[in-house]
């Protein structure tokens, strides 16, 4: 699918009316493609290729919601725009969904006209150093340069940890984390944070990616999820079902390769799942049936973690023992159930 880049400047130009009735279904269905907001390349989590296809587990999240509309997890149109227009973006109708590594806060939630739908990640901000500064806690960067992305949570995180340990710095800011990334790398500032998950990502992709050690303090909490527009529920109830159907079906065993089989199962829970039983899809607008082509079509929230972002891959970043384990194992991923 097309891809678009909208910068700032773009942004500001476009005199698009607001849309906050119950009508984004419909809209979506009509124009026979969903406008899904991812951020800039990142490795994992939205990644592009040089064909120009996009995967990751966020953009999978975008791919979930079009084939649970259209029977298709293709019928996608990426927006790829900066942190600090995202929310614009939303707001104004140029998406139907964000699906980026967004923070969950009070302000956002409230002031913006803007839903969090459920959070798909539980994540904290890190600082990422060079292995030979000889950096081995973040408590020694006081009087440091420290590189942030602007439009962020983490730029108040930021002032807010080394306000309460006594500790000064000087910010380098961008709003574009590719350039942000080249300032570190160039050796223009002493760390970069940013959410743990994203200096994995961003490290991955590095030429030297061992050259580069995370810090082990975490200095925030970041629930990072799925963002719509205020005033449509039911198309909120779309996304975050959407989600909640991808983390209930690991949880019962199924999966993009049994989905099939799993669908004559007599386990109620699973039945309801899939549409054999109730009536959710028809409450949400879409087929009874409609996880049955999400799942084998996109998968499970495990096999997304683990195809995208886990132990096996380049990111590495590992679940088991950490709260994005299932609620089973240890973790708090849990999902209400499907009755």
């Amino acid at each position: 699918m097309k891809r678009i880049l909208l910068t700032g400047a773009a942004l500001a130009a476009l005199n698009a009316t607001p849309v906050f009735a119950q009508e984004t279904l419909a809209t979506v269905e009509e124009r026979g493609i969903l406008n899904c907001q991812v951020g800039l390349p990142t490795p994992g989590f939205y990644a592009l290729a040089e064909d120009g296809t996009w995967s990751g587990m966020d953009v999978d999240l975008c791919r979930g919601v079009s084939a649970a509309i259209f029977g298709d997890p293709d019928k996608v149109e990426y927006q790829s725009v900066t942190s600090a227009v995202r929310f614009t973006a939303l707001a104004n109708a140029e998406s139907d969904m964000l699906s980026r590594t967004t923070t969950w806060t009070a302000v956002r939630d409230t002031q913006l006209g803007l839903d969090f739908t459920t959070v798909n990640f539980y994540d904290g901000q890190g600082f990422l150093v060079p292995a030979d500064s000889g950096i081995t806690s973040a408590l020694e960067l006081d009087g440091g340069v420290i590189c942030v992305l602007t439009g962020t949570t983490t730029e108040l995180n930021l002032a807010d940890y080394f306000r309460a340990n006594e500790m000064s710095f000087t910010p380098v800011t961008n709003e574009n984390v590719n350039v942000l990334v080249e300032t570190y790398l160039g050796g223009g500032c002493d760390a970069y944070t940013n959410d743990k998950s994203g200096l994995a990502a961003r490290r991955s992709a590095f030429p030297s990616p061992d050259e580069h050690i995370l810090l082990p303090e975490t200095v925030s909490k970041e629930p990072l999820g799925p963002v719509v527009r205020q005033g449509d529920d039911a198309w909120a109830n779309l996304v975050r079902w959407v989600i909640f159907g991808m983390i209930n079906a690991e949880e019962l065993g199924v999966s993009s390769e049994n989905v099939d089989e799993m669908a004559t199962s007599t386990d109620p829970n699973i039945a309801r799942l899939l549409g054999s039983e109730g009536n959710i899809g028809e409450g949400l607008g879409v087929k009874p049936t409609f996880m049955i082509d999400v799942i084998k079509m996109v998968g499970n929230y495990g096999e997304l973690y683990e195809k995208h972002i886990g132990a096996n891959t380049p990111i590495g970043i590992p679940r088991e023992g950490t709260l994005n384990a299932l609620w089973t194992e240890g973790g708090i991923i849990y999902a209400p159930p499907f009755r």
